[in-house]
């Protein structure tokens, strides 16, 4: 059957419109602010042997891998899917999933006695038990210190909710409250999705929506053989750090070495070192997520994100290293740590391959979670996102002041301060953008923030610091460094707290105040716009030594104009 480009883009924006449509039911009807506030979940489509076929809600961490989930279920229950069935995995050994927190609910869409599809919602849950309130226990050393396993299983059966595993689900939670709320909101958005697909294959007729769908696999497998056959053939090396295992200093290496051949791309990470003690080891799920996330952001973001984008790519992750470990690791934080390594690792690869494209590092996360008692007795978790790093630079665009950390792209939305001081012991002091923490270039890093609240109560604390030590927002062709982050936190009686990057405390009443990561610099900083430069210093965002330091540009003393006499002679130098 000869397909009509217009139908095929207009295919796949209807999917990717179902996509956004059950994210939009998500964000309206979660409990947990993880979700309502700052959308820490993804919505996905896949077709019936698990392809996936929109990815446009969310994080992409989230997508890039969902097709295990849904293959899993299908090895699993293989002739025992049926029409109101819904199931639920996340388990990254046994089904599929990427990290312990991330419940996948995933629903079967049926016309007449015939699967068409898979919708799913994966969201990270308030709290999954395990050793420490909130999802992530730094402290762990397996899996099963990092709360409960999952394998596929299913929750509904026939249109009958299992009780007894809804129960389980309950007691093995410190929040049931919002993660009763969350399941039925995950249920609700998978439900529309499954009606929005229903309508659109009966509008089309079955066979069509099946014809169309395999179109749009094939344009996106084309237009990624197309971007990779632009860039020249050869072999690139690169290599990426981690300056901790969670318990002491040392550097954990991430080596990548692309193999790019006509249309074809090996991203093969043969020398990276073995899985750590820590949990910041990268099931294979998330480490496919984080290439995919890496190429596709640095080929452009018009190439459609489908199974077919990924056809050309081959990833070697040996197992028994960080991005592929042999259970019982711990992993629970391999969706940021080391996904953002991994995706760093491609991305100066990539680099080597066409330089014009190269993005500059962004700043590693240095924020923490707590956790502690509402006055009811029931528990709260907070995740201090209001610290999140700043991106690095490219050409053209300056890097982002604050943003999600890199597996998210931007999409985890930095939560409304006022909402947070309603429900959570805290209140906001100060939330401002730094000064001379963003890396030079041409094109300047994003600055990172100073984030400073007190919290009134007593709480556990997740320390989750990774970037505090060691800057990690490289600069790019004559580009400057981001600065690390920096986390002080006082207690009342005004004695500072000496903590780990990673580890867990219990303490009452403090002050936390945390200075995020900057991301790096594009270019030569003395190719950057003379008005640029004074426009930072004039926004507090660079100072008049810096300016003249870094970027040859000279401020009059008033902080408003450019001494040009003095830049011309500064930057001839």
């Amino acid at each position: 059957m000869e397909r009509d480009p217009i139908a095929l883009a207009l295919t796949q924006s209807r999917l990717d419109h179902i996509a956004r449509t059950m994210g939009q039911t998500m964000t309206r009807t979660a409990h947990s602010p993880i979700f309502n506030q700052s959308h820490d979940f993804s919505c996905f489509i896949t077709d019936p042997h698990g392809e996936l076929i929109s990815q446009a809600d969310g994080i992409p961490i989230h997508t890039g891998g969902g097709d295990l989930i849904v293959k899993a279920i299908l090895k699993t229950f293989t002739h025992d899917i049926a029409q109101g069935d819904v199931f639920l995995s996340s388990d990254p050994y046994t089904a599929g999933g990427n990290h312990l927190p991330d419940w996948v609910i995933t629903r079967p869409v049926f016309v007449a006695d015939r699967c068409i599809a898979f919708v799913c919602n994966r969201a990270h849950q308030s709290d999954i038990g395990g050793g420490v309130a909130g999802t992530y226990n730094p402290a762990a050393t397996e899996i099963f210190q990092e709360g409960i396993r999952l394998p596929v299983l299913k929750l509904i059966e026939k249109k009958r909710t299992r009780d007894d595993i809804w129960q389980l689900l309950l007691l093995n939670t410190r929040c049931p409250e919002l993660l009763e709320g969350d399941l039925l909101s995950m249920l609700g958005s998978t439900k529309v999705g499954a009606k929005a697909i229903q309508d659109f294959a009966g509008e089309l007729g079955v066979g069509h929506f099946f014809c169309y769908l395999e179109g749009i696999l094939n344009h996106a497998e084309q237009r990624m053989r197309d971007a990779l056959m632009a860039l020249p053939d050869g072999t690139y090396h690169a290599l990426e750090t981690s300056d901790n295992d969670c318990f002491s200093e040392t550097v954990t290496k991430f080596q990548v070495k692309l193999i790019k051949k006509s249309d074809w791309l090996i991203v093969d990470f043969t020398g990276t070192d073995a899985q750590i003690k820590g949990f910041k080891n990268s099931s294979f799920s998330n480490t496919r997520s984080s290439v995919y996330v890496a190429i596709t952001s640095f080929l452009g973001h018009t190439i459609p994100r489908n199974a077919g984008t990924y056809r050309p790519i081959e990833i070697v992750a040996p197992l028994g290293s960080v991005v592929n470990p042999k259970p019982p690791a711990p992993l629970t934080m391999c969706t940021v740590l080391p996904a953002h390594e991994i995706i760093h690792v491609c991305w100066m690869a990539l680099a080597k391959a066409d330089p014009a494209r190269s993005c500059a590092g962004w700043g590693k996360i240095c924020h923490w979670n707590m956790a502690g008692k509402n006055p009811d007795g029931s528990t709260y978790v907070m995740y201090h996102w209001g610290a999140l790093p700043a991106s690095g630079a490219v050409d053209g665009r300056d890097g982002f002041d604050q943003i999600g950390p890199l597996n998210s792209l931007g999409n985890l939305v930095v939560p409304n301060c006022e909402t947070y001081e309603q429900i959570y012991p805290v209140h906001f002091l100060k939330h401002e953008l730094r000064k001379d923490a963003a890396g030079a270039g041409k094109f300047r890093g994003g600055t990172g923030v100073n984030y400073e609240v007190r919290v009134t109560g007593d709480a556990e604390y997740a320390y989750r610091s990774e970037g505090k030590r060691t800057p990690s927002g490289y600069g790019i062709g004559g580009g400057k460094i981001g600065a690390p982050g920096h986390v002080i936190a006082t207690l009342d009686d005004g004695k500072d707290i000496e903590t780990p990057q990673f580890g867990v405390g219990q303490h009452g009443p403090l002050t936390l105040k945390i200075s995020s990561p900057a991301g790096g610099g594009w270019g030569n900083p003395k190719e950057r716009s003379p008005a640029l430069v004074l426009s930072d210093v004039r926004d507090g965002l660079v100072s008049i030594q810096a300016a003249e330091h870094d970027y040859g540009v000279a401020i009059n003393s008033d902080g408003k104009s450019i001494d040009i006499p003095h830049t011309q002679q500064l930057r001839d130098q």
